[in-house]
């Protein structure tokens, strides 16, 4: 049985209370509320004595030391080695960064291969890549029906031209869970760099970069519990030759030369106390024994709340849901309400019922425009955690049943 009660305790924003009534989180993938082994890993690295790098003294030997198990910690987690994992601001930047390094493989006349199913943030450094060279962009489409990707014609998509194709591991919108195998093997059998977004799938998924075969995979630490930092892993041989803009007395060598600047330290050693939470929820002899049965243990509770909530949005007929209806999903849940505004909809949520729930396109816009949401503002997203429970779930069933009946003569 999950020990949702152990679980909660572990995070100290599930306490919070506005005007007298419990604070309930549906906005997960948005980014999640924060375990405490994150919070004290960043505090005990700040009241121990800060430092940069590479210095003599003990602090910045500390600083290293932390950096490297950090690392280490994010290879376990993801299924790479430790020298190709590098730290940034976030997903975004660093994905603009490593395509700015990539200018040198592409020219005029070569190919981009991206989706109309992901987050602009594994769309757009790709599509500026492509303006700047003069390569060509091609989308692989989505079935507005099933809401996942058109992989039958990958080799038409797929060309001797293409140089670098991106795809996501989860939407962070429906939910679909694509097959990147294909994806991924096309990609090679034409030379093409394959580039993975998984923020939005490793808070519920076991990941491992090496079976993927992909190049380059990216996400965020914010998604799974952890604080603001971004994580780029890149395959260390294409690392290796990466050309990376950076100040010339800076590393060259990997994976610091992909790291500008002074890093986020404390957020760095939060991204370690994150994993830590993961790793308790497992079992295993290795630390990534641990954490695949720890993602596992996270993925069988969620399957089950999420049965709960796509049972009961199926039910209403005002509600459309933006969802597969089989096949690998994460527990996020898009949808509309007949003649609403979805902005409505959550602040009612918000003022009413104190829920987190968060409205909009969420950076998946060419979706939104395929699939024509945009005159209701959107979709609605209940996104789901660990630390969710099915008495917050019964609470969306009441607070969405309210809400559809008292305002029956509403219109957009």
């Amino acid at each position: 049985m999950f020990p949702i009660e152990q679980v909660r305790e572990r995070f100290p924003a599930l306490n919070r209370e506005d005007n007298g009534k419990k604070v309930i989180y549906f906005d997960g993938p948005g980014g999640t509320q924060m375990v405490d082994h994150a919070m004290e890993s960043m505090y005990r690295y700040i009241r121990n004595g800060m430092a940069n790098l590479h210095g003599t003294f003990n602090t910045s030997g500390e600083t290293d030391a932390m950096l490297d198990k950090a690392r280490e910690a994010v290879a376990d987690l993801l299924g790479c080695n430790a020298i190709e994992v590098a730290f940034g601001a976030n997903m975004t930047t660093l994905a603009f960064a490593i395509a700015r390094s990539l200018a040198g493989f592409i020219k005029e006349g070569d190919e981009i291969v991206v989706t109309e199913l992901d987050h602009r943030a594994n769309v757009d450094p790709w599509v500026t890549l492509a303006r700047d060279c003069g390569a060509t962009i091609k989308f692989i489409k989505l079935n507005p029906e099933s809401f996942t990707l058109e992989l039958d014609d990958l080799e038409e998509i797929i060309t001797e031209k293409t140089r670098l194709v991106a795809a996501g591991m989860s939407s962070n919108v429906t939910g679909t869970v694509t097959d990147l195998q294909p994806i991924i093997q096309r990609a090679k059998e034409v030379g093409a760099l394959s580039v993975v977004d998984a923020v939005h799938g490793v808070p519920h998924l076991c990941i491992d970069v090496q079976e993927l075969g992909c190049d380059i995979l990216l996400c965020s630490a914010y998604k799974f519990f952890g604080p603001h930092v971004g994580i780029a892993v890149v395959r260390e041989s294409l690392f290796e030759k990466l050309p990376v803009y950076k100040l010339k007395p800076a590393p060259a060598e990997i994976p610091y030369k992909l790291e500008t600047g002074t890093q986020n330290h404390e957020g760095i050693a939060g991204v370690m106390g994150a994993i830590q939470f993961i790793e308790e929820l497992g079992y295993g002899e290795s630390r990534r024994e641990r954490l695949l049965t720890g993602m596992e243990t996270i993925d069988d509770y969620e399957n089950e709340l999420a049965a709960e909530v796509e049972s009961f949005l199926r039910s209403l007929p005002e509600v459309t849901l933006y969802r597969a209806a089989s096949g690998r999903r994460t527990p996020t849940f898009a949808f509309t309400i007949e003649g609403h505004h979805s902005r409505d909809v959550t602040a009612w949520l918000s003022e009413k019922y104190n829920m987190c729930v968060a409205d909009g396109d969420f950076y998946a816009s060419t979706m939104a425009e395929v699939l024509d949401v945009y005159p209701t503002g959107g979709w609605v997203r209940i996104g789901l955690a660990p630390y969710n429970t099915i008495e917050e779930i019964q609470q969306l069933k009441e607070a969405l049943t309210a809400y559809i009946h008292q305002h029956q003569q509403n219109v957009v």
